[in-house]
């Protein structure tokens, strides 16, 4: 019997890639996304079913997860890939971009899988993988909010990596680091004050050197690749880092002044 992949954030980048991926693997896949009727060319691949899911929107999950269930009779693996970067002094966020941060990176995550966890257990198998970051592992200037979401989707799949190993459910964490894809322009958002300007000069040091690491990272493929390993290698490992250059060992190893120096260097001067 063909297999099954949910997929959130699906329209474009890893998603997509991801899509196509496991599609290419006899897999069949249920490719969501907010706005289904913009990608008819994903529609029209053998195999690929597109599903209307907003993760903001706990109706919009239960609906999606149902039906997706319903037309397969079955989900072997949920991919938790939707999500955006804000990016920018904390100070000058609003209050609407902080819950947005954490509705879409972590509340939306967290509904995902509060949705697919029963239809598991009954299975008595299935594979949870959520998209974080290295920004995960190790938080980079201006990206507060970005991190905090990250750090939390980090230790909220621990977690639940424990609690459900003993159902035969297995949770996966895959963690990117510079990766050429619509991060570093539809999916990114800026924090901006007109009244907060002391900041500017910084920042703009960082997103520079942020968008010269997007042009010189591999494509949304290498990605799709991990995940594709980390939800058919049948282990129970949890961590997948892609293109991290080393920065997680860097931490784990360098005293953390030393550690905070090279960032300083590399992305504010």
């Amino acid at each position: 019997m063909e297999k099954v992949v949910l997929i959130t954030g699906a329209s474009s980048g890893i998603g997509r890639e991801t899509a196509k991926l496991f599609q290419a693997k006899n897999w069949r896949v249920a490719a969501t996304m907010r706005r289904p009727e913009e990608h008819a060319d994903l529609q029209k691949i053998a195999d690929i079913e597109c599903f209307r899911l907003d993760v903001t929107d706990a109706g919009s999950i239960r609906t999606t997860v149902k039906d997706a269930h319903d037309k397969f009779g079955r989900i072997d693996v949920v991919v938790n890939n939707a999500g955006y970067g804000l990016l920018g002094a904390f100070e000058a966020a609003s209050d609407e971009q902080v819950r947005r941060q954490f509705e879409t990176n972590v509340f939306g995550l967290m509904a995902v899988c509060r949705e697919v966890i029963p239809i598991f257990r009954r299975q008595k198998r299935g594979t949870i993988v959520n998209v974080s970051s290295i920004s995960g592992l190790a938080a980079l200037p201006f990206s507060s909010l970005y991190a905090a979401s990250k750090f939390a989707v980090e230790g909220f799949s621990e977690s639940l990596a424990y609690e459900l190993e003993p159902f035969g459910i297995r949770v996966k964490i895959i963690e990117p680091g510079p990766i050429k894809t619509d991060f570093y322009d539809r999916s990114k958002e800026i924090a901006k004050s007109e009244s907060v300007h002391v900041y500017d000069e910084r920042f703009e040091k960082f997103i520079e050197v942020m968008n010269k690491g997007g042009v010189d990272a591999p494509g949304g493929e290498i990605v799709a690749e991990t995940i594709w390993n980390a939800a058919t290698d049948g282990t129970n490992r949890l961590r997948y880092g892609v293109n991290t250059k080393a920065m997680p060992a860097l931490k784990r190893t360098l005293p953390e002044a030393a550690f905070r120096k090279i960032v300083k260097m590399v992305f504010l001067k």
